[in-house]
């Protein structure tokens, strides 16, 4: 990263920061990432696509339906380690489940407009939420078969963390996803500047 690109100090990044730069540069996924591209059947600028992404709502929603299934899937686990806590986790464990298809459809939704390097993080990050639906499904049947899905629903968690992470850096540190709906014609220029014109808005 060159400490003094657009004319601001940067610090090195951070390790995190570095790891998560992998699947950026990881040109072996352009094949599969372009596949999982075409999955919603070229239908990036379509009406039903664009109300997917938020258009009506003005900012992307996957962000918004992953806390579901997400909130649900942690909740779980405290009431795992919680006295007679065991049926309300299986629910809360169902329940993120049937939460998943949701988040996953408007995922595809967002995807379709991303670029190349966004690509490769977007397809990781599906990838590692797909393997923690797998396990939290697993979980699910363990437990209505009598059995402790305790330790695939903590490894499914575990693997939903690294996904959120790869979620996270495709929307703050590589931009996806964000756009502005509504008109600025309105609005003074100090108040999309901010105090110092000059300044970054996400100094890193």
């Amino acid at each position: 990263m060159d400490p003094t690109r657009d004319g601001h100090a940067r610090s090195k990044p951070a390790w995190a920061h570095r790891a998560l730069r992998k699947a950026e540069d990881a040109q072996a996924l352009d094949a599969p990432a372009t596949g999982l591209a075409r999955l919603p059947g070229g239908l990036a600028e379509s009406r039903v696509t664009r109300q997917l992404r938020g258009h009506g709502l003005g900012h992307p929603v996957h962000p918004l339906a992953v806390t579901l299934p997400i909130g649900a899937w942690l909740c779980s686990a405290v009431f795992d380690v919680l006295p007679d806590g065991r049926d309300t986790a299986r629910r809360l464990v169902a329940t993120g489940l049937l939460a998943a298809p949701a988040a996953i459809v408007l995922g595809l939704a967002d995807y379709s407009g991303l670029d190349v390097r966004q690509r490769r993080v977007g397809l990781v990050h599906a990838a590692a939420n797909a393997a923690a639906t797998a396990l939290f499904g697993a979980s699910y049947l363990a437990r209505r078969g009598g059995r402790d899905g305790r330790l695939l629903g903590a490894l499914g968690l575990a693997v939903t963390s690294v996904g959120g992470a790869l979620g996270g850096h495709l929307a703050y540190a590589q931009g996806a996803g964000v756009f502005r709906w509504q008109p600025l014609d309105d609005l003074a220029p100090a108040e999309l500047a901010g105090d110092d014109p000059a300044a970054p808005r996400n100094p890193a």
